[in-house]
């Protein structure tokens, strides 16, 4: 088995703000294999890169994400929160890829015009008041910009992640072709013998899980699941994935995953 794929956690948010361009620009530059983002719409119906609920702790905005419109959101500051946005000599590099709102599709364009291989993991949140408008907006999306049905020498392709098993057997019912993750922050007890449902091939267990349980990674592998771990981040927390053999690795600090592994 070869090294695992390393994936930006909202870009290199650990050094940078979170789900901005600034932040996914220096993880692709950091030569990470793959980004890692979470979808919320738009009141007005557009996928947006925010993690939270609500806005208060990544902007300088407050409420529900779903409540505002894409401009609404797009006049909020992401970014100057971060003290990576200013560095220790007090210089300001503040632009709009530090604190300007992402949307997928701004983040798919950076993609394509990275120049090379990237993989890409898009979170749907849930619950949300959009319901499943969330993963049939994300499918046209795709299709518009050709990645519903990836192709093994394609250079961008996306992967789906929810921790909502409906949302992933949504997402298989719409694109078929699209890879999914069911991301696991406690072992279900419906999850017999790593056995995942509705054909998903990738587990996504947290690394707090795979502490834990320490025959995991072993049980969903044997059952022919990848197993795609979050959020890596501690030294000893990436040595303890690599030991078990995890296909994939996603981390707020890629760099430091890269170099680790020798890359």
């Amino acid at each position: 088995m070869g090294d695992p794929l390393v994936f930006a956690h909202r870009g290199s948010s650990h050094d940078l703000p979170e789900h901005t361009l600034a932040a996914y620009l220096r993880a692709l530059d950091e030569g990470a294999d793959g980004l890692e983002c979470d979808v919320r719409l738009t009141r007005d119906g557009h996928l947006v890169c925010v993690h939270d609920r609500r806005l208060d702790r990544t902007s300088n905005g407050n409420g529900l994400v779903s409540t505002r419109t894409l401009a609404e959101l797009e006049a909020l500051d992401f970014g100057s929160w971060h003290p990576g946005c200013v560095p220790a000599d007090g210089t300001e590099v503040l632009d709009e890829s530090h604190t300007r709102l992402l949307t997928l599709e701004r983040l798919l364009d950076a993609v394509l015009d990275a120049g090379r291989p990237v993989r890409l993991l898009v979170e749907t949140k849930h619950p949300s008041r959009h319901g499943g408008n969330v993963e049939r907006r994300l499918v046209a999306l795709l299709r518009r910009y050709g990645l519903a049905e990836p192709e093994p020498d394609d250079p961008v392709r996306v992967t789906v992640m929810s921790f909502s098993p409906l949302a992933v057997r949504r997402i298989r019912e719409l694109a078929p072709a699209l890879p999914t993750v069911l991301l696991l922050d406690v072992l279900p007890r419906w999850l017999p013998r790593g056995r995942l449902p509705f054909g998903t091939p990738i587990a996504g267990p947290g690394v707090a899980l795979v502490r834990n349980r320490p025959q995991l990674v072993t049980a969903l592998r044997a059952a022919g699941n990848q197993v795609y771990v979050w959020t890596v981040n501690k030294p000893a927390d990436l040595d303890l994935v690599l030991a078990a053999g995890v296909d994939g690795i996603i981390t707020d600090r890629p760099a430091h995953a890269l170099a680790r592994l020798g890359r």
